[in-house]
């Protein structure tokens, strides 16, 4: 078997893929590996033969697919967050990821550890696939040929040691914190919670009883009141009809609305009265509902308020659904490729509101190869140019830096005239999940037999205390910070420190102690610039312990 699969390094992929996905779902004491898995069995397989290894081009591609899909899809939230706390907030992460790369460095001087080594066990106990990137990338530029080999599995030794300590040590920290400080992340949620959460919108009718002034319109109703409640169709008298941003209330109608519970309940009281068990039908000789696929050039990449749509067809977009969550639709809401909007329209303008929209499922299953391949090489291209540090030596992005810097503009840009840029959000979860497996899977099988040589020659101790260490550091320093110091609620504060540590298991099982997705505002918030800082730190780590 082992011959088959030297002759066969496509089969032994296949395998490492195969076997190690499943079993990152298995749980242990409620923690999983999840993806990460895959790079165990790769070094598993690795170990049984030193020429037992994939192609270096199946790590490298898969890295430079992952990154710049992850940066893709990370690019809208990278920017919005900024526009609130998201300054602050990635001080705090950027301070102490600083701190723990020196640390890492301390450390490193005082076990004598390999400076390749060190660097991969800062990627470990930070969960940083991309940073692990970088830091092979980093080698593979400098390195002699006749060593470069030996050289670029140091950091997948320290990343495989590491990188177990970096997902249960988070969640522990977390554990003990919470314990320690007591926290009621159901009062923090009642405090926190937004009036659009979107798992609170409801649905009712409201009969109007009073309208002051005469000539209100949904609009002017809505920004006198600071709320965002979508009115979809009116009964007046025995006439429907679908209401828009200028549609004239009157004394007497009875109106569809939806929204958050409380906005709901603010615009009923001015109105007149809530009647939440009467649901208003609608004419349907005149008026139709239907759930669209947004696929069109023309739509894609532009907010609601840009495609005026009581200009066009008088349509109303009444909720749109992202992946599995669902949004009242605001006027600055930018739509994506693959986006399902509902609409309610008149029967004779659906089939052209339709085709705005495109409603092609064919359409938002699919990658659009020219311009998804263009940004890769912009970012390629980026990662190769040399940028110079303070008092000598340079420094590039590389195949992971690159795309991934590239990625968050474009993904924020969304589209460049009528190039359009984002992904559909179900390509975009398979080429993260494809990129992330390519490289693991590669690194691993590449990686398994330094491994076993250097633990056989007993040198895993002090790998895995220095991963300890870092880990801890990180995870304590960054809570204690966020919550004690900056006074932010821990449900806040978890989130932020799961993403200073790019830790999707760790966000899992932070929803699962909190339970809700307020943390996930945290993660947004501070993922982007940690990936790419701790691309920047490992370099430094090389070249403050000699590597480079």
């Amino acid at each position: 078997m082992i011959k088959i699969l030297l002759e066969n390094p496509l089969m032994l992929l296949l395998m490492v893929a195969a076997l190690g996905y499943p079993l990152g779902k298995i749980k242990v004491y409620g923690i999983t590996l999840g993806v990460g898995a895959v790079l165990f069995v790769g070094l598993a397989f690795g170990m049984l033969h030193p020429d037992m290894k994939a192609p270096a081009i199946v790590y490298i591609m898969g890295q430079a697919l992952f990154v710049y899909t992850v940066g893709l899809s990370a690019g809208p939230s990278f920017i919005s967050t900024f526009r609130r706390n998201g300054v602050m907030n990635n001080v705090l992460a950027g301070g102490v990821l600083c701190a723990s790369a020196a640390l890492c460095v301390a450390l490193q001087k005082y076990f004598a550890i390999k400076p390749g080594i060190a660097a991969g066990i800062f990627c470990g106990s930070m969960t940083a696939s991309p940073a692990l990137g970088g830091a092979l990338e980093s080698i593979r530029q400098t390195a002699p040929p006749d060593m470069l080999e030996a050289l670029l599995a140091e950091p997948v030794v320290g990343f495989s040691v590491a990188y177990p300590i970096g997902v249960i040590g988070l969640m522990l920290a977390i554990n003990v914190c919470q314990k320690i400080w007591k926290v009621d992340y159901q009062a923090e949620f009642k405090v926190l919670r937004k009036p659009e959460d979107r798992k609170s919108l409801v649905h009712c009718t409201i009969k109007v009883q009073r309208v002051d002034p005469p000539d209100m319109t949904v609009q002017f109703l809505n920004e006198s009141n600071d709320c965002e409640v979508i009115f979809s169709r009116i009964k007046r008298g025995e006439e429907f009809f679908y209401a828009g941003p200028g549609t004239v209330l009157q004394q007497g109608d009875l109106a569809m609305v939806a929204g958050a519970p409380q906005e709901i309940e603010k615009i009923a009281t001015v109105l007149g009265e809530r009647r939440s068990k009467e649901r208003l039908g609608l004419d349907r000789t005149e008026y139709e509902y239907r759930r669209i696929f947004v696929s069109s050039p023309q739509a894609i990449g532009r907010t609601i308020g840009e495609l005026h749509q009581d200009q066009r067809f008088g349509e109303v977009i009444t909720l749109v659904r992202r992946g599995d969550n669902e949004f009242l639709p605001e006027a600055e809401m930018v739509l994506e490729l693959g986006d399902v909007v509902r609409v309610l329209a008149h029967k004779t303008c659906m089939d052209e509101v339709t085709a705005f929209f495109g409603n092609s499922y064919r359409r938002v299953s699919e990658v659009d190869v020219m311009t998804f391949s263009l940004g890769l090489v912009i970012g390629l291209v980026l990662g190769l140019i040399p940028f110079p540090f303070p008092g000598g030596g340079s420094m590039q992005l590389g195949f992971a830096g690159g795309p991934l810097i590239v990625g968050i503009l474009l993904g924020t840009f969304g589209r460049t005239g009528k190039m359009v840029w984002s992904l559909p959000y179900s390509a975009s979860m398979v080429l993260k999940q494809v990129g992330l497996v390519l490289f693991l899977a590669g690194i691993g099988t590449r990686s398994g037999y330094s491994l076993l040589t250097t633990l056989s020659h007993g040198g895993g101790g002090s790998i895995f205390i220095t991963g300890v260490c870092v880990t801890s550091v990180t995870a304590f320093l960054g809570l204690f910070i966020a919550h004690k110091i900056m006074k932010l609620p821990m449900t806040l504060a978890v989130g932020i420190v799961a993403g200073m540590h790019t830790s999707t298991p760790g966000l899992g099982y932070i929803k699962e102690q909190t339970g809700n997705d307020l943390s996930d505002q945290g993660y947004a918030c501070v993922f982007p610039f940690a990936t790419i800082g701790k691309i920047i730190l490992v370099h430094i780590i090389l070249v403050a312990t000699g590597q480079l």
